[in-house]
């Protein structure tokens, strides 16, 4: 089964909720970033909470991007999402290696360390939103959680996890996001508490093959809940040739010169994909004019 949201309302409408499964995307990310295990599980883990916030956008042209800087080795992670499931992303330090933390699992809270998490939302204002918080474990799931509630004031639950094979493919990727309506009663509250104190690790339910209806079920209990919408999520990256000729263009006749009298013409990488584009002298010429 491709990747792939679900959208849905519990108990009511009070509460809201999504989940996600992100294998094949996750698997995408780490071929064309070449990531080590613990970089594909932090970029994994970034991609699937990202794309199942950005389908919470309403507009078409709506765009989310999450940035963390950190003090570990791993540095940085910035991941882009839109309203339709189509997430990309790209680790500043894609080859970082560490031990297993104390759970015996991939350290990504020790690859990034303590430092920033950064939630822009360009949603066609004038000014894009920026919500900022400190990493609380550089897990990302708890980061995520803080930031709803601190930035947003939505109490929320994230639940990401990364399954690595021994070979470094990515056995499973996935995750669910709560977040409850101002009007949630306390008995439905204390419900979920009680749910979310008592759930396995996402990776235990990834690995036993839940889908993104069985991981709310989970998550949910006996809390009814009705799936409004599925969408597929995917790794994907809209830069072109043509797109980058237009950002060339606007880097100055002085530069283009340069770049010109070189003779050598150029290459340029996307940062999200990893694909290169190749200029020859003739066709800077053409940029130029």
């Amino acid at each position: 089964m491709s990747d792939y949201i679900v959208r849905a309302a519990a108990a009511n409408g009070q509460i809201r909720a999504f989940a996600i499964t992100s294998k094949e995307l996750t698997e995408m990310a780490k071929k064309r970033h070449a990531t080590s295990p613990v970089i594909t599980a932090a970029l994994g883990r970034l991609l699937s909470g990202a794309a199942m916030m950005g389908v919470m956008m309403k507009g078409e042209k709506d765009l989310l991007t999450i940035q963390i800087q950190g003090s570990g080795p791993a540095k940085a992670l910035t991941v882009t999402a839109d309203s339709a499931g189509n997430v990309k992303g790209y680790p500043e330090v894609p080859d970082v290696i560490l031990p297993p933390n104390a759970q015996g699992k991939l350290d990504v809270g020790g690859a990034l360390g303590l430092g920033v998490m950064s939630v822009i939302k360009d949603l066609g204002m004038k000014e894009p939103y920026v919500g900022q918080i400190a990493l609380q474990t550089g897990e990302i799931a708890d980061d995520l959680t803080y930031y709803f509630a601190t930035s947003e004031q939505i109490p929320s639950s994230v639940g990401l996890g990364v399954l690595m094979n021994k070979d470094n493919t990515v056995k499973q990727a996935g995750g669910f996001i709560l977040q409850l309506m101002p009007f949630t009663d306390e008995e439905t509250i204390a419900k979920l508490e009680k749910r979310i104190c008592g759930l396995k690790s996402i990776t235990s339910l990834l690995e036993q093959g839940h889908t993104p209806q069985q991981l709310l079920k989970e998550v949910l209990g006996d809390i009814p809940f009705e799936v409004m919408d599925t969408l597929p999520a995917r790794f994907y990256c809209s830069c072109s040739k043509g797109r980058i000729s237009k950002s060339l263009a606007t880097i100055g006749k002085k530069d283009l010169d340069e770049m010109i009298a070189d003779g050598n013409g150029i290459e340029v990488k996307c940062h999200f994909c990893n694909t290169n584009y190749k200029f020859s002298t003739e066709e800077l010429k053409e940029i130029r004019h």
